[in-house]
């Protein structure tokens, strides 16, 4: 039977003492993709921001959660991928990615 390690300071978002850039960058992008995302959503003439933002906050935060390493992080992207999708769905409602660009 494996053995765990008890964590020392009992939190969620404990880190394991190791520097992860790549994966701190992409929560940190998907995390400010998700607010702009979710704010600009709330205005109908924004839906190009909106789908964008979310679509592309979508993108790096599931590719974030396949190198993720320490529960901080999945924690960080799936709240940064909430707000992605939230804001990427309600843009796409609105006009779309194209809304109002392409004539037909």
């Amino acid at each position: 039977m494996a053995q765990s390690q008890p964590n020392p300071t009992g939190s969620l978002l404990a880190t394991d003492g190791k520097p992860h850039p790549l994966q701190d960058t992409l929560m940190a992008v998907t995390l400010v993709l998700g607010v702009v995302a979710f704010v600009t959503a709330q205005f109908d003439n924004l839906h190009l921001l909106s789908s964008w933002s979310g679509l592309i906050g979508i993108l790096t935060g599931a590719y974030g959660q396949f190198i993720s390493v320490t529960t901080r992080e999945r924690f960080l992207l799936v709240i940064g991928l909430g707000a992605s999708a939230v804001g990427f769905f309600l843009g796409m409602a609105r006009g779309g990615l194209f809304g109002g660009l392409i004539g037909y």
